[in-house]
């Protein structure tokens, strides 16, 4: 009888643990197919397939529209973009546009909204949280404002946030400038703010910062500030290496 006791309690108690899967790619990935990826990745969370997972990656040059974006703060044609080697998508997060590329560490939560978590706008302050956690490792100051969603220092925004929920579950994310390429900005104007500048964490810091060292130290930020038990993380170099369960 004992013996079935502790079985049923040590049931509840793995239940009961909230688990983050953390995905680390560590290759350049293209973005429809990560775009799709995510989306497998909803219908699976929704049916309680899986955990919450966590995306980092490192995209292709591509530019996002959200569905209310204004495409008079894109600065080029399409075509003129294919040239360049940039592609375009309008999806469906919020937001205006953005750029996304190499230097750039991009995370996508696929995360199930819960009764912890209790609504859309505080899961944006504690992802915002997280990121400003990790940010201050590097001796950087940052701040939110309910006026513009993002991270920001001084009047630069070094984090862009733009999130999409399907049955309470999350996907798309935020645009983290690590190492990033800032020109490429000059090519929209950054979620439609005219006024307002785009920075990094090199620029912020004077010298280049090992991405994988970020992505971890935001994985554990995250997994805090979250409040989840346990942290598995995986490293792979495309969608097809990994099996849903």
């Amino acid at each position: 009888m004992l013996t079935q006791q502790s079985d049923t309690i040590e049931g509840v108690k793995k239940k009961m643990e909230r688990v983050l899967k953390v995905l680390d790619f560590t290759t350049l990935q293209d973005y429809r197919e990560i775009w799709e990826f995510q989306k497998k990745l909803v219908e699976e969370r929704i049916k309680d397939n899986i955990p919450d997972h966590l995306l980092l990656l490192e995209h292709k040059h591509v530019i996002t529209t959200g569905k209310h974006a204004d495409f008079r703060n894109l600065k080029l044609s399409s075509e003129e973009l294919l040239k360049m080697g940039i592609d375009l998508y309008k999806i469906e997060r919020g937001g205006d546009i953005t750029y996304h590329g190499p230097g750039q560490i991009v995370g996508y939560p696929i995360i199930k909204i819960n009764s912890a978590i209790a609504g859309l706008r505080k899961f944006i302050h504690m992802l915002e949280n997280a990121l400003m956690s990790t940010i201050e490792r590097y001796g950087i100051k940052t701040y939110t404002t309910d006026k513009y969603v993002g991270v920001w220092h001084k009047d630069e925004k070094i984090v862009a946030i733009g999130v999409a929920f399907k049955r309470w579950v999350s996907y798309h994310g935020f645009a983290f400038n690590v190492n990033t390429d800032l020109s490429y900005f000059d090519l929209i104007i950054p979620c439609g703010l005219e006024d307002k500048g785009v920075t990094s964490l090199k620029k912020l810091t004077g010298k280049s910062i090992p991405i994988e060292e970020v992505k971890k130290y935001f994985a554990s930020d995250f997994a805090k500030v979250f409040g989840y038990d346990k942290v598995e993380y995986n490293s792979l170099q495309h969608p097809s290496e990994y099996t849903l369960n």
